[in-house]
């Protein structure tokens, strides 16, 4: 058995505070990693929140790693964890944007990197849709990284089983409503035999956008193992086998921010 916590930061960011939430997931890490954890997970979106583009547009994105991401890997380089960051880039050489999740080891480097295949319109339509499926190698396992409408249908998540992938994390901002998830998570820990952990968030930034219901997840051969909602911030840990892949927790433990 190689028994490892993992801790989702289930968070609320603001909408276009991204000092603000950067100083929430920072503290989110710390909190994890005190508790344990040495796989950290952030949901999708968690710095600008979903609906930034309205207020402050695209010109805050650099390329990365820029002068916090650097900072934040020095964090988790001094709490020795794998931490999986959301976090929206700039393409350097053509100026196209990304909403990426960056993987960086327990010495701080970034050791991979997803960008969401299935980019959106309307609120993402700020993002280009990323092309390289790979999984990334953490802990001796390969990790398929499939970022909230990437795990919508089995495309992106076949094309990670058939490169390699042993299991799934997935960063979300997927929320109660008229397209509300229904069972496509499980579906996919079932189509592939991959099972799959899905961070997703709190907080509310409109009137149509209310995640104090959205549900971060567990799942595995087609069964919800764990689930959580939550009003507010709050760190979920639970215990998995790297080995087995099982879950040894019979639900979150929560650590609220």
């Amino acid at each position: 058995m190689k028994r490892i916590r993992v801790g989702l930061l289930h968070l609320a960011p603001k909408t276009s505070d991204i000092a603000g939430n950067r100083a929430l997931v920072e503290r989110g890490t710390r909190v994890a990693a005190e508790a344990g954890a040495s796989w950290i997970v952030t949901p999708e979106l968690c710095i600008p929140g979903y609906m930034f583009m309205k207020q402050i547009g695209t010109d805050w994105i650099l390329s990365q790693p820029d002068h916090w991401m650097q900072s934040y890997c020095q964090l988790v380089k001094q709490l020795g964890v794998m931490a999986f960051l959301s976090h929206p880039e700039r393409d350097p050489n053509t100026d196209q944007l990304f909403n990426t999740s960056f993987v960086i080891n327990p010495v701080g480097q970034i050791i991979g990197k997803h960008s969401k295949i299935k980019a959106l319109r309307g609120a993402e339509g700020w993002s280009t849709a990323g092309t390289e499926i790979q999984p990334i190698e953490c802990d001796d396992v390969k990790v398929g990284i499939l970022i909230c409408a990437d795990a919508y249908k089995n495309e992106v998540a076949k094309a990670l089983k058939d490169r390699g992938a042993q299991i799934y994390v997935s960063p979300v901002s997927w929320g109660p409503g008229q397209c509300a998830p229904d069972g496509e998570w499980e579906q996919r820990s079932a189509d592939n035999g991959v099972p799959i952990i899905v961070c997703n968030r709190s907080g509310q930034e409109d009137e149509e956008l209310d995640y104090r219901k959205a549900e971060s997840v567990v799942a595995k051969d087609g069964k919800r193992l764990l689930e959580a909602t939550s009003d507010r911030s709050v760190v979920l840990t639970f215990d998995w086998d790297l080995e087995g892949m099982s879950c040894l927790s019979d639900d979150f433990s929560r650590i609220y921010l």
